[in-house]
């Protein structure tokens, strides 16, 4: 989309697919949004990305709920990795980022699909918990659905010259 800046170092710009993969390993991540008085309002979180979404848990009422219902842009950040090197003044890091509208899911079907998503990724083949959690908590939870429009990922300048160096020595073997 036009809307959405082009990476100014598109050299170190992951692939759309090594940037559904970081979404797909890890497990928490930040959403921002727009918050009380137009602050922003950024907000550390657990989700589940599934075929062009993340979706996440909240309860019924709070900060998150209010900015959601009151501005429906989002964008939503992780860092799979931060290794710092201090000798060197810099950071050896992957991260991705992605921009989208954000949704309380009202209908029940798809509020259930998702919680079911959500409690397989952080406790898999424990479906008998899970249906017990879902029984005594569902009444009392929101489910939220946020539709990427727009992802990019990035990882340090350096890292992309260890895999070249690493890439090299194993075509010489």
């Amino acid at each position: 989309m036009s809307e959405f800046r082009e990476m100014r170092r598109k050299r170190q710009q992951l692939s759309n697919e090594e940037s559904i993969e970081i979404l797909q390993k890890a497990t928490a991540g930040t959403l921002a949004l727009l918050g009380d008085e137009n602050y922003p309002y950024a907000v550390p979180i657990s989700y589940v990305y599934h075929k062009g979404k993340l979706y996440f848990h909240s309860a019924l009422a709070g900060h998150k709920v209010d900015a959601i219902r009151k501005c429906e842009k989002a964008s939503f950040c992780v860092i799979e990795q931060d290794d710092v090197q201090p000798k060197k003044y810099t950071t050896f890091f992957r991260s991705v980022i992605a921009f989208g509208r954000i949704h309380i899911i009202e209908d029940e079907q798809e509020k259930l699909e998702t919680a079911r998503m959500l409690g397989n990724r952080y406790n898999p083949n424990d479906e008998e918990s899970l249906q017990k959690e879902i029984e005594s908590g569902f009444s009392r939870m929101l489910m939220i659905r946020f539709d990427i429009e727009h992802l990019t990922g990035k990882e340090a300048i350096e890292l992309i010259k260890q895999r070249s160096i690493l890439a090299d020595r194993k075509s010489v073997v």
